[in-house]
């Protein structure tokens, strides 16, 4: 069941005065209506009247099916095909009864038919009919005995049919653009799930590895060395605690790292996994703009040191245009490595860096150059 109010299809604005706009251009059936009054001592005055009504009802009728329509919905025919011609032939059929009953007055309803048309017709066939329309109106008016010939006629209803086509095109231009920015903000939104759901496996993965192996780590030594494994207990609470805070960094959408916090949790990680940590001392030469791809590569790098390698000596080597993690263990599986080095070749790309893995005798090398 759709969330959306009831009214949420509702017309609201100008689409609410819609059929009131279409209805002011009626005023122009006043001239045929006071002409069937002024013949009302005759019959063909009593038939004009009635028809002239239903004519202006049926027109009202094609707005209003047309206003029926969804908000920023595509301007298209309101009704089905076999609708649209009854409907057209309605309105023909009454505009014939109205020219026999009160003269050339009565043409001024071939505009209004040429509208109909375009509402209710494809393009080609609006477009087939109006023109005939206008054609077999003037036509009448320079042929029907007792009429005087009206190229006004002609020009208008032509006019008529292309403002009304010129809208429609308009309305269907609106809609593809407004479709074109809801497409947009959708992609906009999957990236950014995509991008959240990559830093949270970034952040947790590497947290909650360390978190597991100091655990297991304090499990061993409480009771072979209890002074040590509250020291371990103690650093797994830190460490929860910043497991949580870069939980809520990624949530308020603040990805900021830092190369030496990173290189400081390395070492920690490190240590507590019994992998010896040749780990540079100093960040210094490290431009700015690569601190952060750097911080995540060692963050990742050092994930799956811990998680997959099995290694006992871990080295990050750190300069002005590259970082390299690396290990003599047997590397990361393609499954385990996969969705963590995705996410690392994407930051290094917008930096125009690359992500490069080697695999050594014996031993693992995950490398990001920057040039």
């Amino acid at each position: 069941m759709s969330n959306q109010p009831l009214d949420a299809d509702r017309p609201t604005g100008p689409r609410r005065w819609g059929l009131f706009f279409a209805g002011i251009w009626l005023f122009y059936l006043l001239s045929p209506l006071a002409e069937a009054w002024h013949r009302r001592d005759e019959l063909r005055g009593w038939v004009a009247m009635p028809a002239i009504v239903v004519f202006a009802l049926v027109y009202l009728g094609v707005f209003a099916a047309m206003r029926a329509r969804r908000q920023f919905a595509p301007f298209r025919a309101p009704l089905r095909l076999s609708q649209g011609i009854a409907v057209i032939l309605a309105l023909v059929t009454l505009a014939v009864v109205i020219c026999a009953t009160v003269g050339q007055k009565g043409t001024a309803t071939a505009v209004y038919i040429a509208v109909a048309c375009v509402i209710c017709l494809q393009t080609r066939a609006a477009w087939a009919v109006s023109v005939t329309v206008a054609l077999t109106t003037y036509a009448a008016t320079a042929w029907v005995p007792g009429w005087h010939r009206d190229e006004g006629i002609l020009f208008g209803t032509l006019v008529a049919t292309l403002a009304i086509w010129g809208i429609s095109q308009a309305i269907n231009r609106n809609v593809e653009v407004l479709s074109v920015r809801e497409e947009n903000a959708r992609l906009e939104l999957a990236d950014e799930r995509n991008r959240f759901a990559r830093d949270l496996h970034d952040i947790l993965g590497h947290s909650l590895t360390v978190i597991t192996v100091k655990a297991e780590l304090a499990n061993r030594l409480v009771d072979v060395d209890p002074d040590r494994a509250r020291a371990e207990l103690a650093d797994l609470e830190r460490l929860s605690r910043d497991a949580l805070a870069d939980v809520r960094r990624a949530v308020q959408g603040y990805r900021e790292l830092t190369l030496p916090g990173e290189l400081a949790r390395a070492r920690t990680a490190l240590s507590a996994a019994e992998i010896v940590a040749d780990l540079p001392n100093s960040t210094d030469d490290v431009p700015t703009d690569r601190r952060e791809l750097f911080a995540w590569t060692v963050r990742e790098g050092i994930t799956n040191v811990i998680r997959h390698s099995g290694a006992r000596r871990c080295t990050i080597v750190l300069g002005p245009h590259e970082v390299e993690v690396r290990d003599d263990g047997r590397g990361p599986s393609v499954a385990a490595a996969g969705n963590g080095l995705t996410g690392l070749r994407e930051r290094a790309a917008a930096l125009g860096g690359t992500v490069l893995t080697e695999s050594l005798q014996p031993g693992f090398s995950l490398r990001v150059v920057v040039p």
